[in-house]
C-alpha cells in the first residue's frame, strides 16, 4: 500500500470526529466493538498469511503459531475483554465483581487477572496473573474507578505503529479509543505495512463513523503527522531514539535539546520503547530434566519471532555458587543451535549483530544462517558493557553471573544489578525450582517489588503479560521525556483499572505431566511460545477459532493439540 499522510482536509474531519466520539454513549461504543468482532474472526486466517509470508514462515510449520498468538488472537481476547468490562459499567455493575484482592509489599493492592475465568483455568492451568495498583491505591479506589476511561483527554492520537508484532497498533488503537477518550490516526511501520488492506476491514465499523483512519509511509509522513495541527497527541512503538528525534528533534541539535530539556513537540507523548530484558535463573535443585527444559524455556524468550521483541530475553542472570551453571549453559547453547531456523526479515538486524558480536571477541556463533545467532558469555557484571546498554533486536543473547550462596543473597544481588546496570524497565523474568520459591517465602514478593519493571514473570515469559487482555503492559512507571528508558504511560488495561503500577505473572515450573508427576499441580504442557513447540500453529489457529465460538468440541480440540507440543 503506496499511500501517504491523509489530507488537511482529512486531518480536521477526523478531529470534529473527536467529539462525536466523547459524547458516544457507553452502549453505542459496544455495538462498535461487536461489530468489529465477527470482521476480525473472518480476516484472520489471511491476516496470519499475510505475516507469514512477510517474514518468510511455511504457514503450516510451527513457527506459524507464533503469528496467531500475537496477531489475531491477543486483538480478539481484547476486543471482548473490553466488551465485557464496558457492559457491565452500563448495566451498573462491578467490573470487578467476583476479582481478588490481595495486598502486596510497599502498601500495594494486586487485582487477579489470571485465571479471570472458566476457560482459563483450563488453558493456562497452573498460571497466575496480578495487576499491581500503585502503593496506596486500594481496593475501594479500584472499584470506583474500573470501567471508565484511565485518562480522559479527547482528541485526535496519532499511534505510530510497531513493525514486529502485528496485533501491537490495533491494540494501542482500542486502547486510545477506550481507555484514553481519544480518535486515532494510524500509521502502521513499513515493514508491516502490508497489513492496511486487513486492518481497514476489521475495524471498518470506526471508519466509517470516522473514528479511525489507517495510513501508511516512511519517516517523512510521520513527522509530518506529528506536526499536523489536528493532531493532539501521539503514542509510539519503537525505540528511545525513536522517541527521542520525535519529542527533541534528530541530530545533535536534537541531542542538545534534549539536555537542556526543551522539546520541539509540544503535545502529549506516551510511548512503549523495549529495552535489554533480563532472565534471573535462581540456583537450586535442578534435575537434568529442568535443566533442558528451562534452558528451551529462555532461548525461548530470545528467539520467538527471531529476537525482534521488545520483550525478547537479552541478558541472562547466573549464580556464580551454582553446581549446574555450566550444565545449563551448555544445554542453552544446544537450544538456541537446534531451534527451527528462522529469516532475519527485519531491517538492519545483521548490522545489529555484527555491533553485539564485534564488542566481545568470544562472541559463539551458534548457527550459519546469514544473521546467526550468537551467545555472549563470560560478561563481567560490574563493567559497562553494550549488552547491558543497548537493545540488540536479533538473536543474541548475553549471559553474566553474579555473587551469592544462597537463593536470597543471590536474588538481592540480581534485582539491584538489573535496576542499575540495565537499559530499560520493559520486563524481568525469574526462573526458580519451586523449593526455591517456598524457602524465599515473603522475600520473593518483596524482591518484585523492588524490581523496577512493569512486567515481572516467575516461570514465565513477560510476554505472555502482553497477551493476557485484562493485564498492563508498558514500562514501570516514573520516566520522562529527557529520561524515556522504555516508555511513558501503559497499554491495555481492559478492566481500566486505575494506577495500575505493573503485572506479575506466575507460571509452572515443570510442563505436564512432569509437573504432576513431580508433586507440583498443574496441567499446562509445553507452552506454545516455545520455539521448539511442535504444534504451536496448529494450536494457535484452533485457540483462535475457540475464542471466536466457545464450545466443549473446540476446547477439547485445543487441548488435545496442546497436548502435542
Amino acid at each position: 500500500m503506496d499511500q501517504t499522510h491523509p489530507s488537511p482536509r482529512e486531518a480536521v474531519v477526523l478531529r470534529g470526529a473527536s467529539a462525536v466520539w466523547a459524547a458516544l454513549p457507553i452502549t453505542g461504543r459496544i455495538e462498535l466493538l461487536l461489530a468489529t468482532r465477527p470482521r476480525l474472526v473472518a480476516a484472520a486466517d489471511r491476516w496470519v498469511r499475510k505475516s507469514c509470508q512477510a517474514k518468510g514462515i511455511d504457514p503450516d510449520t510451527p513457527a506459524a503459531g507464533e503469528e496467531w498468538f500475537t496477531g489475531p488472537y491477543p486483538l480478539l481476547r481484547y476486543i471482548d475483554a473490553l466488551t465485557r468490562t464496558l457492559t457491565a459499567a452500563r448495566d451498573g455493575r462491578d467490573p470487578l465483581r467476583g476479582t481478588r484482592f490481595t495486598a502486596r509489599p510497599g502498601d500495594r493492592t494486586a487485582v487477579r487477572v489470571l485465571p479471570f475465568d472458566r476457560y482459563d483455568r483450563l488453558l493456562l492451568n497452573g498460571f497466575r496473573g496480578e495487576v499491581w495498583l500503585a502503593p496506596g491505591v486500594d481496593e475501594a479506589a479500584a472499584r470506583a474507578s474500573a470501567g471508565r476511561p484511565v485518562d480522559t483527554d479527547p482528541g485526535v492520537c496519532l499511534v505510530l505503529g510497531a513493525g514486529n508484532i502485528n496485533s501491537i497498533a490495533p491494540l494501542d488503537v482500542l486502547h486510545q479509543l477506550y481507555a484514553v477518550d481519544r480518535v486515532v490516526l494510524l500509521k502502521l511501520n513499513p515493514v508491516n505495512d502490508y497489513l492496511a488492506p486487513v486492518l481497514e476491514e476489521v475495524f471498518a465499523p470506526f471508519v466509517a463513523r470516522g473514528f479511525l483512519r489507517i495510513t501508511t509511509g516512511g519517516a517523512e509522513t510521520g513527522a509530518a503527522l506529528v506536526d499536523d495541527d489536528a493532531v493532539t497527541a501521539v503514542h509510539v512503538t519503537g525505540s528511545a531514539a525513536t522517541h527521542d528525534a520525535i519529542v527533541f528533534g534528530p541530530g545533535p541539535a536534537g541531542a542538545e535539546r534534549k539536555t537542556r530539556g526543551r522539546p520541539l513537540l509540544h503535545k502529549p507523548v506516551t510511548s512503549e520503547l523495549g529495552g535489554v530484558g533480563p532472565t534471573i535463573v535462581l540456583p537450586g535443585p535442578w534435575t537434568r530434566a529442568d535443566v533442558r527444559y528451562q534452558a528451551r524455556h529462555l532461548a525461548a524468550q530470545k528467539l520467538n519471532n527471531n529476537g525482534f521483541n521488545c520483550a525478547a530475553t537479552q541478558v541472562a542472570v547466573l549464580p556464580e555458587h551454582w553446581n549446574a551453571r555450566e550444565d545449563f549453559l551448555d544445554a542453552l547453547r544446544d537450544a538456541l543451535r537446534s531451534a527451527p531456523a528462522r529469516v532475519a526479515y527485519y531491517p538492519g538486524a545483521a548490522e545489529r549483530r555484527a555491533r553485539a558480536a564485534a564488542g566481545h571477541p568470544g562472541a559463539e556463533l551458534l548457527d550459519d544462517a546469514e544473521v546467526p545467532r550468537t551467545l555472549l558469555t563470560a560478561i563481567a557484571s560490574d563493567t559497562d558493557a553494550d549488552a547491558f546498554r543497548t537493545e540488540f533486536f536479533a538473536p543474541v543473547l548475553a549471559v553474566t553471573t553474579l555473587p551469592g550462596r544462597t537463593p536470597q543473597e543471590f536474588l538481592c544481588h540480581a534485582v539491584e544489578f538489573c535496576n542499575s546496570a540495565l537499559a530499560g524497565t520493559l520486563g524481568a523474568n525469574l526462573v526458580a525450582h519451586p523449593r526455591t520459591l517456598r524457602d524465599l517465602g515473603p522475600r520473593l514478593e518483596e524482591a518484585i517489588a523492588e524490581l523496577r519493571y512493569g512486567t515481572v514473570g516467575v516461570n514465565c515469559w513477560t510476554a505472555l503479560g502482553y497477551v493476557l487482555p485484562y493485564a498492563v503492559w508498558g514500562a514501570h512507571p516514573g520516566h520522562t521525556p529527557t529520561a524515556v528508558g522504555s516508555g511513558i504511560g501503559s497499554v491495555h488495561n481492559a478492566l481500566l483499572l486505575p494506577h495500575a503500577e505493573r503485572t506479575v505473572i506466575t507460571g509452572p515450573f515443570r510442563p505436564f505431566p512432569r509437573s504432576v508427576l513431580t508433586g507440583q499441580w498443574s496441567l499446562s504442557p509445553v507452552p506454545p511460545w516455545f520455539v521448539h513447540n511442535r504444534t504451536a500453529h496448529t494450536t494457535g489457529r484452533l485457540l483462535l477459532a475457540f475464542a471466536a465460538r466457545p464450545t466443549l468440541r473446540g476446547l477439547n480440540a485445543v487441548l488435545t493439540s496442546a497436548l502435542r507440543g
